[in-house]
């Protein structure tokens, strides 16, 4: 770890705070009123990463080397994953909940919000094409970085990843083959292409950016827990003026709408699968 204990924690919260409000003048993407340990530990895996002692050396580096700013705003914003169709219980939830529902509507709105790499987009795809609403249906999958949107985009993943994510799949429910959704050149496997044309990648920013459709149904798992309380509330906000009455939201295992204010606009569909009905 980057050695910064010569320096008095009150001085290295002001570079910090400096770095943070640098970094929201010049680009937009707002990291203030992220969680303190997010915070903290991820821009000390860029001090590290980068090659620097101090907030105000990273800061510097930032400010003068846009390739350095990329890389710092995808490592903050990126929603970290463990891959495609994690939490496969969620997703079983799903198929056995939420897409009844879905399929009274003549088109489906989804919104995959800090999509990452589009693990969860990918696996609503697959989903969505064996359950037969492929066709009728559009993911949206945002994330406050270009970076990882472009990774998104591209669609690929380890080829020996292939075994797990294919046990993970049939734990969903899935009954097809996990290969009609891939190929592979050994090294990577990308996903089929008709799959990415039912996803539309885009670039929103949850910490500044307001709500842009209505959807049926919103995913975004393992993303609040980032964000500090007042941050939180905010994008719970934007969140529920996104979903349409009756629609889903879908949080990470560990999220839950307990003790919020908008706990009230929604029912629990299943506590296993945090799966919640918006009804207000």
């Amino acid at each position: 770890m980057i050695e910064t204990r010569q320096i008095a924690p009150a001085v290295a919260e002001i570079e910090l705070q400096l770095l943070l409000e640098a970094v929201y003048r010049v680009t937009g993407y707002d990291f203030r009123e992220y969680a303190p340990g997010t915070l903290k530990r991820r821009v000390s895996e860029r001090l590290r990463a980068e090659g620097v002692n101090t907030f105000s050396g990273l800061q510097e580096k930032l400010l003068h080397e846009p390739e350095a700013l990329g890389r710092f705003v995808y490592a903050m914003s990126v929603n970290s994953a463990d891959g495609l169709f994690r939490d496969p219980g969620f997703f079983l939830t799903f198929r056995a909940t939420v897409l009844p529902m879905l399929r009274t509507f003549p088109f489906v709105r989804i919104w995959c919000a800090n999509a990452g790499a589009g693990d969860d987009a990918y696996a609503l795809a697959i989903i969505l094409r064996e359950e037969g609403l492929g066709h009728r249906s559009r993911i949206y999958a945002t994330d406050a970085s270009e970076m990882a949107i472009d990774q998104a985009k591209a669609g690929r993943f380890p080829a020996d990843l292939i075994d797990e994510y294919a046990a993970r799949y049939r734990e969903t429910g899935g009954t097809g083959d996990f290969e009609r959704y891939y190929t592979s050149d050994g090294a990577w496997a990308t996903f089929d292409p008709t799959l990415r044309e039912t996803i539309l990648f885009a670039q929103h920013n949850l910490a500044t950016d307001a709500s842009f459709n209505e959807f049926h149904a919103i995913l975004a798992r393992n993303v609040l827990g980032h964000f500090s309380k007042s941050l939180s509330y905010r994008v719970h906000q934007i969140l529920l003026e996104s979903l349409v009455r009756l629609g889903y939201l879908g949080l990470g295992a560990n999220e839950s709408l307990r003790y919020t204010p908008h706990q009230r606009c929604y029912e629990e569909v299943s506590e296993n699968g945090k799966i919640y009905r918006r009804i207000r």
